[in-house]
């Protein structure tokens, strides 16, 4: 046996023990050598660094970050890091701050604005992360402010009007959206308390910053398109940079201004916005819109031409929280159209019961003409009374428009939206094919009885955009009228201005043997000398000339002279005479004794269902 010891052989322990410290020394001169060159590195370094501990010192400062705020390393050092560089100013920042130090976040990254210690401002990229194997964290700032001004510039170039170099829409809008922001942030928290009245002294003796209204003048030049076509662009960009400063000067002179200013902006063409935020009341929008007024009044002087414009400005003012920009926009888009079509050169207040009134005859417009194929319109008949026995003789049909949702509308309410947007033709159509039908159908149920004649009003819109003649032919055909039971109303400018194609077709239905009527006659063209060359048969006096009868106390002679003139002369011309709006005993009989030969109004009837009318047929004359 051999005197080898059983079991594993193990390395002697002296060659273990002698190679360990040799490799350790170089495994720490290795790590030193590293540790200095990061040293070395972090002294050099281009870009400002800090090392901070847990409690938010600077331990370690290089010399870009002494240099980055104008101050010697070593005097950072034992300096709170979050003074250095601001990230105590805001509560977000600081939180995250506090996370990374505290080991609980990886890192954040911020921008903030920092004083250099000669007093000019300066942008920077502050980026706080954990310094590995280690409770410090390192803190890396670098200087943005030359990004910042290219942006800045960027941006101002992006957001501004090379022709006025005011804010242009996208500045506008984004301001306005801003303002609205605040405003219901403000609402949240706390209501806004605002002074008894509306004077400047008593805003800024009781120190409100806010006062959670806004206000908006917004305004086009009138004829602005004219100096472009006959002047040319160059004078037209003349003049809106001089429109421009302007009123720059009107929003910088307002005596209620803060904060620098309203926000004067182009918003495309001719048009412009003056943003007041925080306004106090409609009275401070009115004396500014009256300043801009009175400002552009004023003669331009551009290089020794001379031009003179006005605007037309439509001002709204409400209470920001609850408003949103797109109805700001709108209430103002709406205003300036009021002002335009109240004849130009003025400022009108947003009214919101004339709003609501407009949103009416939209909704009326959108489904005016889906309502003639639903069958919500209906006929009533007013009686034609003949002034000398009190015998009815004719009926007027009157439409009547039976609204799902605003109830029962006289035709003053809806007509003139049928005419402007050509739905006339189809529901005149509809109108002239019932009322003779009805006609008829009276004929048909008292034989023996004189028949009625029907009067249809026509609008002139009707003899344009449809061939009427046609259409009159064939309702009297289908329906078995008469011809001269139907009586075609139209007005005295339609009439009197009638020429080309509505004159032939008025000519044509007189030859067929329909009778033509000039309504509301003494209150347009009044041409005689047309009387004598259109087809007509019927003049109706417009109402204004019978009321001035009422007081027969107190009458006015020359009221009877003229209503006595013209009915002599329409008899001597072979046509009758209607009275409207007869509505006193007295009237009738001032009207019977001039010569008037029928009369219509309350007096008689107001406008009745078809039955009504049947009900009259054959019975005692009305009084007269």
């Amino acid at each position: 046996m051999s005197g080898t010891p059983e079991g594993p052989v193990h390395p002697e322990p002296a060659e273990t023990h002698t190679a360990e410290p040799a490799l350790t020394e170089r495994h720490l001169a290795r790590r030193a050598a590293e540790l200095s060159d990061c040293r070395a590195a972090f002294r050099v370094a281009q870009l400002a660094m800090a090392v901070v501990d847990e409690n938010g010192v600077v331990v370690l400062a290089n010399d870009s970050f002494g240099t980055l705020l104008g101050s010697e390393p070593a005097a950072l050092r034992e300096q709170a890091a979050a003074d250095l560089v601001d990230l105590a100013s805001d509560g977000r920042t600081w939180h995250a701050y506090r996370e990374v130090l505290g080991g609980r976040r990886s890192r954040f990254r911020c921008t903030r604005r920092l004083k250099h210690a000669d007093g000019r401002s300066l942008w920077a990229e502050v980026t706080v992360a954990p310094v590995p194997d280690s409770r410090r964290v390192l803190l890396s700032i670098a200087d943005i402010s030359d990004r910042r001004e290219l942006h800045a510039r960027l941006r101002h170039l992006q957001m501004h009007d090379p022709v006025t170099r005011l804010p242009n829409r996208a500045l506008f809008f984004e301001r306005l959206s801003a303002a609205l922001e605040a405003a219901a942030q403000d609402a949240a928290h706390a209501e806004p308390v605002v002074p008894s009245h509306e004077s400047h002294e008593s805003y800024e003796s009781y120190g409100y910053g806010r006062t959670g209204r806004i206000g908006l003048c917004y305004l086009d030049l009138d004829g602005f398109k004219a100096v472009n076509d006959t002047l040319g662009h160059r004078v037209g960009d003349r003049l809106l940079a001089a429109v421009a400063t302007r009123l720059t000067e009107c929003a910088d002179s307002d005596g209620y201004t803060r904060n620098g200013g309203h926000l004067v902006a182009r918003l495309g063409g001719d048009e412009f916005a003056i943003l007041v935020e925080d306004s106090t009341g409609t009275e401070q929008l009115a004396d500014l819109a009256r300043s801009v007024l009175d400002a552009l009044q004023r003669p331009f002087d551009l290089g020794g031409q001379r031009l003179s414009v006005s605007a037309s400005i439509g001002v709204v003012e409400r209470a920001a929280p609850g408003t949103t920009a797109t109805a700001l926009m709108q209430a103002a888009d709406t205003t300036l159209y009021w002002a335009k079509a109240d004849g130009k050169a003025r400022w009108t207040l947003f009214d919101p019961e004339r709003n609501a009134h407009r949103m009416t005859r939209q909704a009326l417009s959108s489904t005016l003409r889906p309502a003639v194929e639903r069958g919500e319109f209906a006929l009533e008949y007013q009686p034609l009374v003949d002034l000398t026995d009190g015998a009815v003789r004719g009926v007027e049909a009157l439409v009547r428009w039976n609204h799902p949702q605003f109830g029962s509308l006289a035709p003053n309410r809806f007509i003139g939206i049928a005419e402007e947007d050509g739905s006339i033709v189809e529901l005149g159509r509809w109108v002239l094919d019932t009322a003779c039908r009805q006609a008829r159908q009276w004929q048909k149920d008292h034989p023996r009885e004189r028949p009625l004649f029907v009067s249809v009003n026509v609008a002139v819109r009707q003899v344009w955009d449809s061939d009427l003649v046609a259409d009159v032919a064939g309702i009297l055909a289908e329906t078995g009228l008469a011809p001269h039971l139907l009586q075609l109303e139209l007005t005295e400018s339609a009439v009197m201005g009638s020429n080309g194609r509505p004159l032939q077709a008025l000519q044509a239905l007189s030859d067929m043997g329909v009778r033509i009527a000039i309504d509301d006659f003494g209150t347009g063209y009044s041409n005689l000398a047309y009387l004598s060359r259109l087809p007509v048969s019927v003049l109706k006096l417009d109402g204004s000339f019978v009321r001035g009868f009422q007081d027969e106390e107190h009458a006015n002679p020359a009221d009877e002279l003229i209503v006595e003139a013209l009915v002599h002369l329409a008899h001597r011309l072979g046509l009758t005479v209607t009275a409207e709006c007869v509505e006193t005993a007295g009237q009738a009989s001032r009207l019977r004794r001039i010569g008037c030969d029928t009369g219509q109004g309350w007096l008689y009837s107001r406008a009745v269902a078809p039955d009504r009318i049947a009900e009259l047929i054959g019975t005692e004359p009305l009084p007269v």
